[in-house]
């Protein structure tokens, strides 16, 4: 995968791109990170990017033709249409199956503002999607990129050194993921649950099914509303939630 990152601020990227898991995959060739300062696309000597809006108000407006410019340089140098992403509040919100379809994509270039906002013809006639990652405003549009990325890159295949663990992260099978624990056994008086030790692979599954579905269950129950439930899943929520009604009671 290609990813190209439009933004005034290229060395905001740098220690991102190069550290964890994202560094990582750069070596192993299976991803090229890359930060373009679509200044440099200005076409004016001072480098000026952004104007006053026109009918008046508050704040500066990125103008269309230093992005416009910066996305066609981009576009001559791959064949493969690119996903051209606009990280704005106004967007789709980011979710983990957003993630996963973008993970399929060859070549990702990110449009991250700053200032009032965008020309609204950057968003008519350049952009493929309009993403965000929450209500709530930043400072410009790198910080949310790079979850974004990071989000994506990891699901590629041979970033993580165990395959399966983005496929039962939280999110990934619409549930909160299940409690994990390590060594020791016991720490300070807090055991590990006596299933997890037993070595009952079978078990040990289904009691991950349950605790998956206690915790989406009490911390995000409006996921379950968009999941296609087995009859066992519905058996175990029902109880569970007597078991919360009995505990209130």
């Amino acid at each position: 995968m290609k990813v190209d990152v439009l933004t005034l601020f290229p060395e905001m990227m740098d220690g991102v791109f190069r550290s964890s898991i994202l560094g990582k995959a750069q070596e192993k060739d299976i991803v090229s990170l890359n930060a373009v300062n679509f200044r440099d696309y200005s076409g004016n000597k001072h480098g000026t990017v952004d104007d006053t809006p026109y009918g008046g108000g508050g704040g500066m407006v990125l103008k269309p033709d230093p992005i416009f410019s910066a996305v066609e340089d981009l576009l001559s140098q791959t064949s493969a249409p690119p996903r051209i992403i606009l990280m704005c509040p106004q967007g789709e919100t980011f979710t983990q199956q957003k993630a996963e379809e973008l993970s399929s994509e060859k070549h990702l270039i990110f449009i991250c503002g700053h200032y009032e906002g965008y020309d609204e013809r950057i968003r008519e006639h350049l952009v493929t999607d309009e993403l965000s990652i929450g209500d709530y405003v930043l400072t410009g549009g790198e910080l949310p990129a790079m979850v974004v990325i990071d989000s994506v890159v990891r699901l590629l295949p041979g970033v993580l050194g165990n395959e399966t663990s983005a496929i039962t992260d939280s999110f990934s099978t619409g549930l909160l993921e299940y409690p994990h624990y390590t060594r020791p056994a016991e720490f300070r008086g807090w055991k590990v649950p006596d299933i997890l030790l037993s070595g009952h692979h079978a078990n040990i599954e289904i009691w991950r099914r349950e605790q998956a579905l206690k915790r989406t269950l009490q911390r995000r129950p409006d996921l379950l509303d968009k999941m296609i439930l087995s009859d066992q899943d519905r058996k175990i929520i029902k109880r569970l939630q007597q078991e919360q009604q009995e505990s209130r009671n």
